[in-house]
């Protein structure tokens, strides 16, 4: 697994959780995603 695909499961995983305290984890999964994605765009990982 690359470091990469951890920092993007961390951040689905952490929407998740937020998204069950407010009982939507599936809109949480989709913020976790795009926040993991856009960080690593910033920092020019996985290019």
């Amino acid at each position: 697994m690359k470091k990469e695909d951890v920092i993007i499961y961390g951040c689905v995983i952490a929407g998740a959780g937020i998204g069950l305290l407010f009982d939507h984890a599936i809109p949480g999964v989709r913020i976790g995603l795009g926040i993991g994605y856009v960080g690593l765009s910033k920092k020019g990982i996985g290019k």
